[in-house]
């Protein structure tokens, strides 16, 4: 089926980011696996290609189009080429609309033109040890001290922790608020207090840094309060959406891309005398997996067009989320089967997609959160 999201100022953009990744992310892709992180240079150049606040005003360095459909190119050209640790999604589509939405003019002169230029990698933080995808549950703790914050507390699992230069903490400003006791506060490197765990060892995504980090009586100016104080969970709603869209859009671009090359390896790997994909079985399983994700791609396109038109509800996100990347697992599992001991091979490209697309049904919101989400808007 022709899809027809795109416009040929999107395909235009595709070729660019295919450009990028050839010539500064593939040829150093394996030396930054080993390192556990991915050099600064290769943000450095994002920022100098315009694939850095893509949805940032023009006056702060940015693209100025808030068109959702560019960040979707990115996405899926990314994880068609199988990169995972050049989190530019991440940067862009999860902690930009908190800096462009909440940030004063102050802030914005502050952040953004480095943020747009990959001087200033970003992170979030929200997960701690012990809370998960429990909001309610933040212990990390902000004490108003008149003219700044003193902060306390240690966040785990944050994506860009070792490289991040400014990190969105979600800390709790009123003790017995619950939800509505949550701020976000801006940390910066260097701030006094403020230290970085170990480069977490995944089974996936080696590349992309994610570290614990800690929080030691850390000064924070009130000029680093993004928002309305008490008002962090309020925001965190409002941009989960989005989040849990771009994970979709990868994932399905994900399943599509094994799909296509689990097809081509059983059209010419041969087994009892004839090429794989002539067994009804194999055949079979190709079958369900391209409806399977014809079916999907609909779906998550149709939620891209909505976003777009400011409408795509938090029930249509989570179930574009939980659908997308439990196919892409699915699918991963089922091609990395039709590969046989070659799939086991990390110099097969299914291994490492195996591994690698392991993590997005539990980041951005569990598959059963996700879930939860969807039956509370069904029936209560």
């Amino acid at each position: 089926m022709q899809r027809e999201l795109y416009e040929p100022e999107h395909e235009a953009f595709r070729e660019t980011v295919r450009a990028f990744l050839a010539k500064e992310v593939l040829p150093h892709y394996d030396r930054w696996e080993q390192a556990g992180v991915v050099d600064r240079s290769a943000w450095l150049a994002a920022g100098r290609q315009g694939l850095l606040g893509l949805a940032v005003p023009e006056e702060y360095g940015g693209g100025g189009n808030p068109d959702f459909r560019y960040p979707a190119v990115l996405a899926e050209e990314f994880v068609r080429a199988g990169v995972s640790g050049l989190a530019l999604g991440l940067h862009n589509d999860i902690i930009g609309p908190y800096l462009t939405s909440l940030a004063t003019e102050e802030q914005r002169q502050r952040w953004l033109p480095g943020f747009c230029s990959g001087e200033l990698v970003t992170a979030i933080a929200m997960t701690e040890p012990g809370t998960g995808s429990d909001l309610q549950g933040i212990r990390t703790s902000a004490v108003d001290k008149g003219d700044h914050y003193l902060l306390n507390g240690s966040k785990t699992f944050i994506s860009n922790g070792i490289l991040s230069d400014l990190v969105v903490v979600v800390a709790r400003t009123t003790p017995e608020g619950g939800a509505h006791g949550l701020s976000l506060l801006v940390v910066e490197r260097g701030m006094a207090g403020f230290e970085r765990g170990r480069n977490l060892d995944k089974i996936g995504q080696k590349s992309q840094d994610t570290a614990e980090l800690f929080f030691t009586d850390v000064v924070v100016p009130k000029a680093n309060l993004l928002g309305e104080e008490n008002q962090g969970f309020l925001y965190l709603m409002r941009n989960l959406a989005q989040e849990r869209l771009a994970i979709a859009v990868a994932a399905i671009a994900g399943a599509e891309h094994l799909v296509e090359l689990t097809t081509a390896y059983v059209k010419q790997r041969t087994a009892f005398g004839k090429p794989l994909g002539k067994l009804q079985h194999v055949r079979f399983e190709i079958a369900e997996l391209a409806t399977e994700c014809a079916v999907t791609r609909t779906f998550v396109d149709r939620c891209i067009t909505e976003h777009n038109r400011y409408a795509l509800t938090p029930v249509d996100a989570s179930m574009a989320k939980w659908w997308a990347t439990e196919l892409q697992k699915r699918t991963a599992d089922r091609c990395l089967q039709l590969h046989g001991g070659y799939g086991y091979m990390t110099e097969y490209p299914v291994a490492r997609a195996f591994t690698d697309s392991r993590i997005q049904t539990i980041y951005g919101g569990t598959t059963e959160i996700m879930k939860e989400i969807i039956g509370r808007s069904l029936l209560d």
